[in-house]
């Protein structure tokens, strides 16, 4: 996605705009020069900061504020009005702030300000060693925020994956589309690692966590004491027990190489099919259509994301996807893969030259069953995402927290989840005592049209819909006994920020 915030959009806040144009929480955006910057009325107050979201450069100005922050339309990332730092992800890094002043009947924007300091102090008795186990998005959002805040201590990050952390969303939506390049994808760049003191060390498998000695043994026979441990060994992808799935050109989307895998395979491939209408997989297809492939998608499901999604929904994403050309082969499953054919359960098949395997994933618990860390359905944190081991903490697809918004303990694969989560561990990891209280928010783009979804529904027994699904206008609210449990939303941005606000208003 991207926003155009050129200087032709908008006044120049430099010549001032009327104080009638702002309502007590208005935001408007212009600019300065040639600098995209809107203004944000707090109660007497004007604030001023950059236009553009640092995640996906997101209008902020067409965003929400809240006290005195403002929450970005696309992906809920959220800004500090006073000082511009990130203060949620999925944004990571800060906006500039301008100053402003008030003459006469006019607010004016003067200049840009030199960053302020952070005023976080690492608290006493912060460890010496911090370990963090995994290389997605929890892991790098604590790296990074560990710093951040001022921790000095040494930080080691042990990933498996080859390539640095990146921005696993894209490797499903624009990326793997041809829309995005591969610049875009590294959430820093190699200097940040160096710069930071993060001992980012790549193909670092861990084959066993040693809680009494606070030590990680590696796959190379070395061992790594620490003081402080961060679990994040994320998901994997679930890999179909059928003939066929070791094939060359069978693929699971999961990774940069799976990514590039695929596309390296499409460039010379006609027809594909994508084994499961998940998010993953039927991001995938979009994708893959937009490269002009012919695309069929098998799933046993009688609608694509109805278990997430309701009805309604699901109908509706599986007649986008067929107005875009994809070939739907639902109620059924694959009984095999042959080098030219997927044969399905049902006895018919149909002819690829490229499958990709979008049936879920799973937690990777093994590190943390072997440590005899208290497992569920996912490794059992507490509500400061410590595991049932003091010292050892867990974020991303792999922990099951109290959920205050539902009332019930959860686990979630969602990109942001995980980064908040990586966040929140990382103050904890230094002594502090913050809760991990966020309500779960992730998007999934099918071509033109963004779906987000705030909240935890596993089931509801009303659903209401405000708008129009087919109109691609639309709020959905996912309600159990009265109460709302979650919201999906077709572009209405606002709407789903505030039903953010609402529930994290309303927790239990």
């Amino acid at each position: 996605m991207s926003s155009d915030t050129s200087n032709e959009n908008g006044p120049d806040l430099a010549q001032g705009v009327p104080v009638e144009s702002f309502v007590e929480a208005g935001m408007l955006a212009g600019h300065v020069g040639d600098a995209a910057v809107m203004i944000a009325r707090v109660g007497d107050e004007f604030l001023a900061i950059d236009a553009a979201c640092t995640h996906y450069h997101g209008p902020l100005a067409e965003g929400l504020i809240v006290g005195d922050t403002v929450r970005c339309p696309w992906h809920h990332a959220c800004f500090s009005l006073r000082t511009g730092e990130a203060v949620r992800a999925p944004a990571l890094s800060p906006v500039a702030c301008w100053s402003t002043a008030v003459r006469g009947d006019k607010v004016f924007v003067l200049q840009k300000l030199t960053p302020a300091a952070s005023s976080v102090s690492v608290p006493g008795g912060a460890p010496q060693k911090i370990v963090i186990v995994g290389g997605g998005a929890a892991g790098f959002a604590a790296a990074e925020r560990l710093r951040r805040l001022g921790y000095a201590g040494s930080l080691t990050m042990l990933s498996e994956d080859a390539a640095p952390p990146v921005d696993r969303p894209n490797l499903s939506k624009d990326y793997l589309a041809g829309t995005a390049p591969e610049e875009w994808l590294p959430l820093r760049d190699d200097a940040f690692y160096a710069d930071e003191r993060i001992d980012l060390r790549l193909n670092a498998g861990v084959v066993r966590l040693d809680t009494a000695a606070k030590e990680v043994e590696l796959a190379n026979g070395s061992k790594l004491p620490y003081d402080r441990l961060l679990l994040a060994t994320g998901a994997e992808p679930v890999r179909l027990p059928i003939p066929g799935m070791d094939l060359p050109h069978v693929h699971t989307l999961r990774s940069l190489a799976d990514s590039r895998a695929i596309i390296a395979r499409a460039e010379h491939a006609r027809r594909v099919v994508v084994i499961g209408a998940s998010f993953i997989g039927l991001e995938a297809a979009a994708s893959l259509r937009t490269r002009g492939l012919e695309v069929h998608v098998v799933a046993p499901d009688r609608r694509p994301m109805e278990r997430v999604l309701g009805p309604e929904m699901g109908d509706f994403v599986r007649q986008l996807h067929e107005e875009h050309g994809v070939v739907f082969h639902l109620e059924n499953t694959v009984s095999a893969i042959d080098a030219q054919h997927v044969t399905f359960k049902s006895g018919g098949r149909v002819e690829a030259d490229l499958v990709v395997v979008g049936a879920g994933v799973r937690p990777r618990l093994t590190l943390a069953e072997r440590a005899g860390l208290a497992i569920d359905r996912g490794v059992t944190v507490d509500a400061y995402l410590q595991t049932s081991v003091p010292g050892i903490f867990a974020a991303g697809d792999i922990a099951r927290w109290p959920d205050p918004h539902s009332g019930a303990s959860i686990r979630a694969e969602h990109w942001v989840v995980a980064q908040r989560q990586g966040q929140t561990a990382a103050m904890n990891l230094i002594g502090g005592q913050e809760k991990f209280d966020a309500v779960p928010f992730f998007w999934s783009q099918h071509y033109d049209v963004p779906i987000n979804y705030v909240g935890h529904a596993e089931s509801w027994d009303e659903l209401s819909v405000d708008g129009s699904i087919a109109g691609r206008d639309c709020v959905v609210r996912y309600k159990r006994d009265g109460r709302v449990l979650a919201v999906a939303s077709i572009y209405r941005d606002v709407d789903s920020l505030r039903a953010e606000l609402e529930m994290e208003r309303d927790a239990c």
